[in-house]
């Protein structure tokens, strides 16, 4: 009896199976899809708000529109999404006629077609070449098929971390999201070609530190090889990377090498401002994401995003970008996403960033992409600009005048972390607010709290507040242990003894008497001494050594003198 009733349950859950299987004729097909092409789309109706909770956190959404859910399902999410039995239907995509590959470099650099990806690395190190004194080329990292994920930094003093504003623009993490990748390539083309003759693009250039990454997911744009032919929204693991971000209720995420590697990057640049650039809808999305409330900057968030999407009505073509707010969300009153980077930006980094959807189709076709240039590129200047206003100034200790790591709020108006915080190597802080008056606490550990009142903020103006905190009474101030330096004076080479919390990946910035950079080096230490550091290029002089950690910021500095013996 026992053994009858067991096999009772699994009998109706059986037949329940071929039951769902002959009401729903499309799972098969909706399989060889995915099998064949990576990826498929579906359309269900809008469930409600506790279902597309439940919706979001397990197969990524792309939109809600007119009582419609639209997904893209993966390998890794297909089951999930067919054992709820939604009604969907399949969306039919037609061939990908938009895609022309460039024949080589200089028509890539026309901007009317797309790069293959070789093509697209030269253009990258065409930049840094062509302009060696504006910008210098980075690796974020490696795609898990060992592609380069590469970032250009674009600033008068490109070389150096200065006590400026950081902006990151960042594109195609859903590799078949194409339009934002050649606006990015465009962009960096535009800022540099323009940086003598325009004053408005110098202003940007010599205030600013812009960083901009054109394929934040290179195996999904160019996954049939060379040429972007079935590009995927995916990795090549079939992971959505814009998922992929810490967040409190994924606890069971599986990190991909592409996430954490853009997290280490993320955590090292601490970036003032950032848009990641998408494509799917037109409208630009504002935090939160994931929580139903309003971040304390929401106003400001939404003014910049008003910024953008009017500025593009001026010279889009009617009914471009008047999605939504006629062009403007909030992320969370859309629908919500859970594990994306603009939150894990805005809430873990204290940055602000925002989601720029470009363009309705997922993969701009060639013949569009100027008319998407044009819609968007004053947009883009614009947004770059916001980086230039608000409050700002440099956190010192008040004995020593040594840069602080600090934290900045506003009283009574800061919530859910919204705060921001001084970088540990300049001191510099930047916060953008709306026009108002406002009260600013400053904090460091072992410092004595520092509250300035009523703080005049004008829209698009800049309000200039250095602050020095004083040590707390019986405390003395943070000390780094300056480098040891043998043989001192140096001849061929020096070692370098370096403080106990210098470890890790060390930048090393050499200067002359005269304060001219004449070396950069980076090693990998083991512990704190760094040995056998060549010095033999150098003429003889005395020489002033700045020491950076490339993981926690931490900087350290000493001197040494190179003699020679004739």
């Amino acid at each position: 009896m026992a053994k009858r009733n067991a096999i009772l349950p699994a009998l109706f859950l059986f037949l329940s199976l071929v039951s769902f299987s002959q009401k729903n004729p499309e799972n098969d097909r909706l399989r060889r899809i995915i099998l064949t092409e990576g990826q498929a789309e579906v359309v269900i109706a809008y469930p409600g708000r506790t279902e597309i909770d439940q919706l979001t956190r397990n197969v990524s959404v792309y939109s809600v529109h007119d009582g419609k859910v639209k997904i893209s399902l993966s390998p890794l999410t297909v089951d999930w999404f067919l054992a709820r039995r939604y009604d969907y239907s399949i969306v039919e995509r037609a061939a990908h006629k938009g895609i022309i590959t460039a024949s080589g470099l200089s028509q890539a650099m026309q901007w009317e077609t797309y790069p293959s990806y070789t093509q697209y690395d030269s253009i990258m190190r065409h930049f840094h070449t062509a302009w060696p004194g504006l910008c210098v080329l980075d690796t974020i990292g490696t795609s898990i098929n060992g592609r380069l994920v590469l970032a250009l930094k674009i600033s008068d003093n490109c070389e150096e971390k200065e006590a400026e504003p950081s902006v990151f623009y960042s594109s195609t993490i859903h590799g078949n999201e194409t339009g934002g990748f050649i606006l990015m390539l465009r962009l960096a083309d535009y800022l540099l070609e323009n940086y003598l003759s325009d004053d408005r693009i110098r202003n940007l250039v010599d205030n600013l530190e812009i960083w901009i990454n054109p394929l934040a997911n290179p195996d999904g744009t160019y996954r049939s090889g060379n040429a972007i032919v079935a590009p995927l929204r995916y990795n090549s693991a079939g992971y959505d990377l814009n998922r992929n971000f810490p967040d409190p209720l994924l606890t069971n995420t599986v990190r991909q090498k592409e996430t954490e590697d853009m997290m280490n990057f993320l955590q090292k640049n601490r970036f003032s401002l950032s848009a990641n650039f998408h494509s799917g809808e037109e409208v630009i999305n504002y935090p939160w994401d994931r929580w139903p409330y309003m971040h304390a900057d929401s106003w400001w968030f939404y003014q910049i995003g008003r910024a953008w999407a009017d500025t593009a009505h001026k010279y889009a073509r009617k009914g471009y970008m008047d999605f939504m707010d006629n062009g403007v969300t909030n992320g969370y009153d859309w629908y919500p996403v859970y594990g994306g980077r603009q939150d894990y930006v805005t809430y873990d980094l204290r940055g602000r960033e925002v989601t720029v959807e470009l363009d309705t189709n997922f993969i701009t076709p060639a013949a569009d992409l100027e008319d998407l240039w044009e819609y968007n590129y004053r947009s883009m200047l614009g947004y770059l600009e916001n980086a230039l206003f608000g409050i700002r100034g440099i956190i010192t200790d008040a004995v020593t005048g040594k840069p602080l790591a600090a934290k900045i709020t506003i009283d009574s108006h800061d919530t859910g972390d919204s705060f921001v915080m001084s970088d540990s190597v300049t001191g510099f802080y930047v916060r953008f607010l709306t026009t108002g008056s406002y009260d600013l606490r400053f904090e460091a550990e072992n410092y004595n709290d520092t509250v300035l009142y009523d703080i005049l903020v004008r829209n698009r103006e800049s309000t200039d507040l250095s602050v020095e905190l004083v040590p707390e009474k019986g405390t003395d101030p943070p000390k780094v242990k300056s480098p040891l330096f043998y043989p001192n004076p140096a001849e061929e080479f020096v070692n370098m003894v370096l403080p106990d919390n210098m470890t890790g990946s060390i930048r090393i910035s050499v200067y002359n008497s005269s304060g001219i950079k004449v070396a950069d080096y980076k090693q990998v230490s083991s512990g704190t001494l760094l040995e056998g550091i060549s010095v033999s290029h150098l003429p003889p002089g005395l020489y002033h050594v700045l020491f950076r950690n490339q993981e926690s910021g931490l900087n350290a500095s000493g001197s040494f003198l190179v003699i020679r013996d004739f």
